[in-house]
């Protein structure tokens, strides 16, 4: 494994070869670790095995991911914006001005697949979800896709994104609810700067949120310890955040919101996080934890 990480191997192979050595070495790992337990497995963790064994590696390890067909989503040029967009749920969802047709289907066919009922990843559940004239506040937003498909149930959305190349795409995904969508680019964290903002620092005490979606690339314990106030100042509020950033986040996070009052559950399956090079035994990740305090 060594060599994989030397500088010569990187420059003598091609990043699409390192790519497969490296999925079928962890496809190795995955079925030899869970081989050599002497314990009975769990339909959850039988199920992506199963996957793994007969499919190889995928970020979602589920069969459901090839109801989704990358080569048919339509992805259509705006002239005005000079930006591409697709038709998602019968709005325009914009993405980066530089990406090419091929890289919006592959980004939208993964994006489609996290919400899918079935993913480990989906931030919504028949019980859990974005309801008519809630203050939603999607923190790591990227394209919005999430904030789109409640742009007509919520009341406010708040947007925190702050990748410069998403400010354009998503002004233009959201201009005709401009008068209810605020774009924030900045980080949420622990901090609060020039490029930095804390929840508490941001929202008044008197401001009424009610669902907060996380998704902040290994940062969510930061950006909780920069919202203690609005985590424990006792209103009803939901938050679905996502824990497959680090090998420690589905415990950290979880203790952090029970010790604040909230009820949690995570999400259904596993996620296998094979672009994480310290990813280690036992390899499979929860996607989300979902917490509600009523």
């Amino acid at each position: 494994m060594n060599i994989l990480n030397t500088r010569i191997y990187r420059l003598i192979v091609p990043k699409y070869i390192r790519k497969k050595i490296v999925s079928c070495l962890l496809r190795e790992n995955i079925l030899a670790y869970y081989t050599r337990l002497n314990e009975p497995l769990s339909d959850e963790v039988s199920r992506v095995l199963d996957y793994v064994k007969n499919r190889g590696i995928a970020m979602i390890p589920y069969y459901f991911r090839d109801e989704y067909i990358e080569n048919a989503i339509e992805v259509l040029d705006d002239k005005k914006t000079g930006l591409r967009y697709v038709i998602h749920e019968n709005k325009r969802l914009y993405f980066k001005k530089r990406w090419n047709k091929k890289r919006i289907r592959l980004s939208y066919n993964e994006l489609r697949r996290e919400q899918d009922i079935r993913s480990p990843h989906c931030y919504e559940t028949a019980d859990f979800k974005v309801e008519k004239g809630d203050v939603l506040v999607d923190i790591g937003a990227a394209e919005g896709i999430f904030a789109l498909s409640n742009v007509e149930q919520a009341d406010r959305i708040v947007l925190f994104e702050s990748g410069k190349e998403w400010l354009e795409p998503l002004k233009a995904t959201f201009a005709p609810w401009k008068g209810k969508v605020t774009i924030v680019n900045k980080f949420a964290g622990d901090v609060t700067n020039t490029k930095c903002v804390t929840l508490d620092d941001y929202f008044s005490p008197e401001e009424k949120l009610s669902f907060l979606k996380i998704d902040v690339e290994g940062a969510e314990s930061r950006l909780l310890s920069g919202c203690r106030r609005i985590l424990n100042d006792g209103k009803p509020l939901k938050v679905a955040i996502c824990t497959y950033h680090n090998d420690e986040d589905e415990h950290e996070l979880n203790a952090t919101l029970t010790q604040s009052g909230f009820e949690t559950t995570h999400s259904d399956g596993f996620l296998i996080i094979y672009t994480d090079r310290k990813l280690k035994a036992p390899y499979l990740r929860r996607g989300l934890i979902r917490a509600r305090k009523n």
